[in-house]
């Protein structure tokens, strides 16, 4: 990726049209964007459905403690390494 490459800002809307748009690209309904073919994977396209229906679910009902903590920890040594490289 480009330096100068400019990205949509991280919203939870664009979070959500960003795996939409995953899923209708592995139902083959829309192109590739790197490769501008059609392709079908109905495989990752379930796999896309079931992670928008456990964000559903997970917003609903929340995370549990063991979640909430897994998230808390992902997060922290991902924006480290980040700042490492940045």
């Amino acid at each position: 990726m480009h330096k100068n490459t400019q990205l949509p800002e991280v919203t939870f809307s664009t979070f959500i049209l960003s795996l939409a748009s995953s899923t209708l690209m592995h139902l083959g309904e829309v192109p590739n964007p790197d490769t501008g073919k059609t392709e079908k994977n109905i495989l990752l396209a379930k796999h896309s459905v079931d992670l928008l229906n456990m964000l559903e679910d997970k917003f609903k009902n929340g995370l549990n403690a063991d979640e909430q903590k897994l998230l808390q920890d992902i997060l922290y040594e991902v924006k480290i390494k980040y700042i490492q490289q940045a």
